[in-house]
């Protein structure tokens, strides 16, 4: 439900809230349930002044009229039992008021104590408290994610010199020493890839021994939460019992009761296992980074505008204006397209092999309709209806073309999951990207 999304995961930074709030909902209550009994103890005040005009009226009209004897008697005696009623009816207001009313409102003011600032003070405690606690693991819970961004950065960076190296060997075109320049590179990506890894793996171990003080800790300022609430629940059980006596006008049973062997703790344990530490928590553990559909098609359109920028420039070297346009000896120039273009026809053939490391959907079938002449943008949103969904968590795109949100936010997915686990959507201000598959459900 809204409320499970909202709350989710009480591990997560952040998430004591509502627990907190729990708190000042506890006060709101008490106030509710003297509205209640007070709004009954006018019910039966009513009542009870009904009966008594309704008896007094009758009982003149019965002594003056013409009727006699026994069932005169018998008559009055309906009076009789109306103004008994009223009196007992009228028994139940006092009590209400007196005795039920005026203990919640004592108890209340007992148990919560306003600051002159606002708010309460076991509030601001059990606020401080669940910071002071998650102050130490949030913060290396925040390392830790800075060092997962870069060791994917660096695995990224590697993955493409990689490819560069690749497609140029075997190529005469080259000098050793451009060769030998493109290994370098592909070495210091592996350095870098393996530095960025280790620190990954230090901060993640930091985190991991780090994790059980932390639960401590929060577990402590829960259970201190828990009993200041198991002393309202068993409070307020207590003065519904009471409440349900002084509405029982005779012995036998004509209100719906509840069991009154039922304690607390029952209800205190279902709120640790749905809002608590009794909650399940994916706790961090090591990602490697798996090459998204997405850094496909960047790398296709980097290569395309380098591409078309060196051919620009050949052109104009052809055309004998090269010291117009660049500094550099034609033959470098023509090296540098051979080098782009390599690239690009490399990129092609992986997707015409139908490559397990990239997905191929985006290669674009003849007579696909997707063509510059009457093609449809997949994109369009007049052209995409799309399926609504619901984020189930908070998710920061991590790069340009990926979407942003948090939990609870709505947006429309307008292509199924690729084999990399992402989908195409698009959020309500209109913005286009990718998403994680699994961090959205249907609505």
């Amino acid at each position: 439900n809204s409320e499970q999304v909202n709350w989710t995961l009480f591990w997560q930074v952040g998430n004591y809230k509502r627990t907190v709030k729990r708190i000042d909902d506890g006060h709101r209550l008490c106030n509710d349930l003297m509205n209640c009994i007070q709004e009954r103890a006018k019910i039966e005040k009513a009542y009870a002044q009904q009966l008594t005009e309704w008896s007094k009226r009758w009982r003149q009209l019965v002594e003056k009229g013409p009727q006699y004897g026994t069932v005169e008697r018998a008559w009055l005696a309906v009076m009789t039992e109306a103004e008994k009623v009223s009196e007992r009816h009228q028994d139940v207001k006092n009590n209400l008021i007196n005795d039920d009313f005026e203990k919640v409102k004592n108890w209340q003011k007992d148990s919560y104590h306003k600051q002159m600032m606002g708010g309460f003070k076991e509030t601001k405690e059990a606020e401080e408290g669940f910071k002071k606690a998650q102050k130490p693991w949030a913060k290396k819970l925040k390392e830790l994610e800075a060092a997962k961004k870069s060791y994917h950065m660096a695995c990224k960076e590697e993955k493409l010199a990689s490819t560069r190296e690749a497609n140029s060997k075997g190529e005469t075109s080259l000098t050793a020493d451009q060769q030998k320049k493109l290994h370098e590179k592909v070495d210091k990506c592996k350095q870098d890839s393996q530095k960025a890894r280790e620190k990954y793996e230090k901060a993640l171990d930091e985190l991991n021994k780090c994790t059980p003080h932390y639960m401590e800790n929060m577990e402590q300022v829960f259970t201190q939460c828990q009993q200041f609430e198991e002393k309202r629940l068993s409070f307020l059980r207590e003065v519904l019992l009471d409440v349900k006596c002084h509405l029982n006008l005779t012995d036998n049973e004509r209100f719906e009761t509840f069991n009154a062997a039922d304690t607390a703790q029952e209800d205190l344990k279902w709120f640790s296992n749905n809002h608590g530490p009794g909650m399940h928590m994916n706790w961090p553990q090591f990602e490697v980074r798996i090459p998204s559909q997405h850094d496909k098609e960047k790398s296709k359109k980097s290569t395309d505008v380098m591409l078309t920028g060196i051919n620009a420039v050949v052109d104009h070297a052809q055309a004998g204006d090269r010291g117009s346009i660049c500094k550099y000896p034609y033959s470098d120039i023509l090296l540098l397209k051979y080098v782009a273009c390599s690239v690009s026809s490399y990129d092609k053939n992986q997707a015409h092999t139908g490559s397990t490391e990239w997905s191929d959907e985006d290669q674009t079938a003849p007579n696909s309709g997707n063509d510059t002449n009457g093609g449809t943008n997949p994109f369009d949103e007049d052209a995409v209806k799309g399926v609504r969904v619901r984020a189930l968590y908070d998710y920061d795109g991590q790069e340009q073309d990926e979407l942003s949100f948090r939990a609870g936010d709505e947006l429309t997915k307008l292509e199924e999951e690729d084999e990399q686990g992402w989908c195409k959507g698009r959020l309500d201000n209109g913005q286009l990207g990718l998403y994680p598959a699994n961090y959205v459900e249907p609505i």
